[in-house]
């Protein structure tokens, strides 16, 4: 590997990305009763797009008005006046040479009733997650198990969000199938206990992943890129492994890199954890069996984190760093000895309006 991997340019598909660097996905929980972002937040990933970064996440988007929110504050993007804001960001993005990319989720039974316009949460299975809810301080309700009119509902809201995405000028889209959240929970045995066609066997789970995919891709143009977000574990529980086993995960790699994606981008706690006691990161279990571009974050924070975790991936993507240092990129060129944030680092640029 050649000393500057980290700042050579990539090219996926006809989007070409200036380096190998960008700003991770984080939840601000920042959005107002009209569900769009503050102006610091938009700011942010404007101004880290100026200070170098390769691409530039948006914090995750929530995809309809119904079931699909699990935390105060999150943000939307189906509604004129919310495309007109995020089609600000995207340009100015765009402007300072970066790639931009929104991610789009829908909390499934990582919620509560009481921040969802529904007033109920819904899950492949009425199988509560198995931990407790770190804002109420209680544990998880168990949610609705989905009609097949809640998955046909849930599909159509994606859509509509990636129609959104799209006639803001995203360059791409990623779903967020990681951290327990509802694609995760069909993909995942310990949250899909379903009997129907959506659950059973790992290729019955990703069924309902495979009818979303092309769904979406129904309402993307040919030049945008389309990713899709995977981990191996759960967001309010380190410990709740979302697979069981190596082929486990592999499989489901491979299911994915059967439809018309565009990379994988891999969550993962720590990128160097040696993951199902194989000795091997979860780049490196992925990689064997895909040949799609690869994301990865987790404790990449320096130059050498960087050029470490480029090894087994394509783009390294960095959360708390680039949150709390604006001049991250560029210290990264400069092989600067840059600290390891902890979470309660970010705390207050994550709740509070902190201009960077």
């Amino acid at each position: 590997m050649s000393d500057d991997i980290v700042f050579s340019p990539f090219k996926i598909k006809g989007v070409t990305f200036r380096n190998r660097l960008g700003v991770a996905p984080m939840t601000r929980m920042s959005a107002s009763k009209d569900s769009i972002p503050r102006r610091d937040v938009f700011e942010f990933l404007v101004r880290r797009a100026g200070n170098g970064a390769g691409v530039v996440y948006t914090e995750g988007v929530v995809t309809d008005y119904e079931s699909s929110q699990g935390y105060p504050g999150q943000a939307r993007i189906t509604s004129q006046k919310q495309i007109d804001a995020w089609g600000r960001v995207a340009a100015g993005i765009r402007r300072h040479g970066a790639v931009s990319i929104m991610q789009i989720f829908h909390c499934g039974r990582v919620a509560w009733p009481d921040v969802n316009p529904a007033g109920r949460i819904i899950a492949p299975s009425a199988v509560a997650h198995g931990s407790t809810n770190n804002f109420t301080g209680e544990p998880y309700p168990v949610p609705d198990e989905m009609s097949q009119f809640d998955i046909d509902h849930v599909i159509n809201g994606f859509k509509e969000t990636v129609k959104g995405a799209v006639a803001a000028g995203f360059d791409g889209v990623e779903l967020h199938g990681a951290h327990g959240y509802l694609i995760n929970a069909f993909m995942s045995a310990h949250a899909n206990r379903r009997e129907d066609g959506y659950g059973g066997g790992v290729e019955n789970r990703f069924r309902f992943v495979r009818e979303l995919i092309h769904a979406v891709k129904t309402v993307m143009p040919d030049d945008r890129l389309l990713l899709f977000r995977i981990s191996y574990w759960g967001t309010a529980d380190l410990q709740i492994f979302q697979y069981d086993t190596i082929d486990e995960w592999q499989t489901l790699i491979r299911l994915l890199s059967a439809e018309k994606l565009d990379a994988i981008s891999l969550s993962t706690y720590d990128f160097r954890d040696n993951l199902f006691d194989s000795g091997k990161t979860l780049a490196q279990l992925t990689r064997k069996v895909t040949d799609l571009p690869l994301l990865v974050c987790g404790k990449i924070y320096d130059y050498d984190s960087a050029a470490r975790a480029l090894q087994h991936a394509d783009i390294a993507l960095s959360g708390k760093s680039m949150l709390l240092n604006p001049h991250w990129v560029e210290d990264v060129r400069l092989h600067k000895q840059l600290p390891l944030h902890k979470s309660e680092d970010a705390a207050k640029a994550y709740g509070e309006e902190v201009l960077l």
